[in-house]
């Protein structure tokens, strides 16, 4: 069934509240001083049960103009509006004001209801009637139904419950697949059963049991239980009105403005890019720099607006604006605000948010509107890919592009597959979902075979650089899954060869030529006939005059071949006496039991210098295992 929320608006003592109560027999003033002064102050709330079956939830806002952050926060979530106007005073300020904030807030239906018809006489109602018609031309509600009402009669009620059945059939049901988010309107408490936040919910469903976030505060709650339009329910979905009872938190700790959230889905902000619409009747140009108040959702507060590739707008034109929030806010791509202003509080624009978490901007870059145009009139893969890239080389989840584009999860995903089919984006963490752009991608891995090339050039006789030695050239946001699907694609594509811990360009080759070849074998043989004590790359440089660089990177092209095995502490042997000395341990040990190092020292017949690394090696190759400050043969080990 659908969820539809039906919002009043209008002048001060027009009627409204008095006519919700003529529809549904509640009585939505509920404070002691909206009874004695006989005005709404506060939102008040009630619901119809249309003869279609449709429960129409109704939020009754207060008409008087010091109350305007009021209605601005009850007709953020409202589908369709009832426009109330009395036939005895016509259109007043606070009509004009509401039509067009609720023009501002994105609403596309209503219907407009002259009431109090009972007090005037037929040709009033008819000249009433016709300025209606005029005021509304131009309008979303030009055309709309006119509707003649009296709550003290109940003349034209029917007519206007028809009317209101014809506006539900023609609304589009609110996304439950969306991002969970329910804006406070109003929190109080409940003796036995603790704090209670309402509001409409925008998108999405909460079930009772489930965890939520309050933001901003980033308080964390448990949902106790769950009314939709006053019944107990296990579920809301959007579109409805809701209170729910949240366990663990006192009441004093939230506030309206603040949003129920699924924990992880969205984050806060304080900057945002959105078109700004500015109104015909604004008394002056919009200059840039305008600190002005700013209403979204349920909060509002004090922002500044940074006009951008223009100086200002005038009354009746829209641009794009960067706005500076001065405490955080939850907004998503496509939600509505209103602008008032700062000091002659009025009504003078409003627009759509189109980057909820942008980066602050020069205002005249030539590349700002563009982006901006694409991301209010791009397709979801268009606006996908311009996060993808804005994301970086860190890349993003698909499950923070839903909170950060405002798009459903299964569109998101289908978008997402649609980029990655056209090498668009790469995949590259299969289970966290994350992506990066391919341009992005394609410049890492031109980087890194660059690096690999200045190293090859700068160490020509090593086989490669250390992998880790390699990631840390490139910029520190680049973790390792990424960089090993950078490693994988360059090795697909044959341009890297992987060795170990190494890699190498595929068409790097070390190559000795006539002197280095001979150290190469001078070195390998005097390694070989020093045995268990052989010399260390400084005493062989100066053994066959050479540079201590370049006889280790001998040593390490001679232990990459394997003809040398290098131990801790830069100490290099010939596997011959290596596997004759493991012999002798494993035989002494099968013999022993366990053997000291002072024994092994005698054993090996060397000093403690050369007896430590020989004995770790031996634990490192699994042959021995150490025992407080024994060692022993490990199980089934055998040189």
């Amino acid at each position: 069934m659908k969820q539809i929320i039906l919002g009043t608006a209008g002048h001060i003592d027009h009627g409204k509240t008095a006519l919700v109560k003529a529809l549904t027999g509640i009585d939505t003033d509920r404070l002691k001083e909206e009874k004695e002064r006989g005005i709404t102050i506060e939102l008040g709330f009630a619901y119809l049960d249309l003869p279609s079956g449709v429960r129409l939830g109704i939020v009754d806002v207060p008409g008087h103009e010091r109350f305007v952050k009021h209605m601005v926060a009850g007709a953020g979530g409202i589908d369709i509006v009832a426009l109330i106007i009395a036939a005895d005073e016509g259109v007043m300020p606070q009509t004009r004001e509401h039509l067009a904030i609720c023009t501002l807030l994105g609403i596309t239906r209503g219907v407009v209801v002259l009431t109090k018809i009972d007090l005037v006489d037929q040709e009033l109602r008819e000249m009433a009637l016709a300025d209606i018609r005029d005021f509304t031309k131009g309008t979303f509600l030009e055309g709309a139904p006119l509707i003649p009402v009296s709550a003290v009669t109940r003349e034209g009620l029917k007519d206007l419950i028809t009317a209101l059945e014809h506006l539900v059939a023609q609304v589009e049901q609110k996304s439950a697949d969306g991002i969970f988010r329910l804006p406070i309107d109003r929190v109080f408490s409940m003796k036995g059963f603790g704090t209670v936040v309402t509001g409409t919910l925008l998108a999405g469903q909460v079930t009772t049991g489930e965890a939520v976030t309050i933001l901003p505060p980033g308080i964390t709650a448990k949902v106790r239980g769950i009314q939709v339009h006053g019944e107990k329910a296990e579920q809301a979905v959007a579109g409805q009105r809701t209170a729910i009872n949240l366990q663990g938190i006192e009441k004093s700790s939230l506030e309206r403005g603040e949003v129920l959230l699924h924990p992880g889905t969205v984050e806060v902000t304080k900057l945002l890019d959105a078109e700004v619409i500015y109104l015909a009747h604004a008394p002056r140009p919009l200059k840039n720099g305008a600190m002005l108040r700013f209403h979204t959702g349920t909060s509002y507060q004090m922002a500044t607006l940074y006009l951008l590739g223009i100086n200002e707008l005038k009354p009746g034109e829209h641009g794009y604006a960067q706005i500076r929030l001065q405490h955080p806010v939850v907004a998503l791509p496509n939600d509505r605000f209103v602008l008032r202003g700062s000091s002659q509080i009025q009504t003078i624009g409003g627009g759509i948010i189109l980057d909820a978490h942008p980066q602050r901007h020069k205002r005249f870059k030539g590349d700002i509107i563009p982006q901006l145009e694409a991301l209010k009139h791009g397709s979801p893969a268009g606006v996908l890919g311009l996060h993808i890239r804005k994301a970086g080389n860190r890349g993003v989840e698909l499950k923070r592009l839903v909170g950060l584009t405002n798009i459903p999860p299964a569109v998101v995903s289908a978008a997402v597959q649609e980029l990655l089919s056209r090498r668009e984006v790469i995949k590259f963490d299969r289970e966290a979902e994350r992506v990066i752009d391919a341009e992005l991608f394609m410049q890492l891995a031109q980087q890194m075979t660059a690096t690999m090339e200045q190293y090859h050039a700068e160490n020509p006789l090593k086989p490669g650089i250390a992998k880790e030695e390699l990631k840390s050239k490139l910029p520190p946001e680049v973790d390792g899954k990424l960089f090993t699907a950078l490693l994988a694609d360059l090795a697909g594509n044959t341009v890297v060869i992987q060795e170990r811990d190494k890699v190498r360009l595929a068409n790097h080759q070390v190559a000795l030529k006539g002197r280095q070849r001979e150290l190469e074998e001078k070195i390998a043989e005097i390694i070989q006939h020093s045995g268990l004590t052989p010399p260390s790359a400084k005493e062989l440089g100066e053994q066959l005059g050479a540079a201590e660089k370049e006889i280790r990177e001998i040593l390490a092209l001679l232990a990459d071949a394997g003809t040398i095995v290098k131990l801790k502490e830069g100490i290099y042997y010939h596997r011959e006496p290596l596997s004759e000395l493991g012999k002798q341990l494993v035989a002494l040990l099968e013999k022993k039991g366990k053997i000291s190092t002072q024994d092994f020292k005698s054993l090996a017949g060397v000093s403690r210098k050369y007896a430590i690394p020989l004995a770790e090696y031996f634990d490192a190759i699994k042959l021995t295992v150490r025992v407080g400050d024994d060692r022993i043969l490990r199980s089934g080990g055998k040189e």
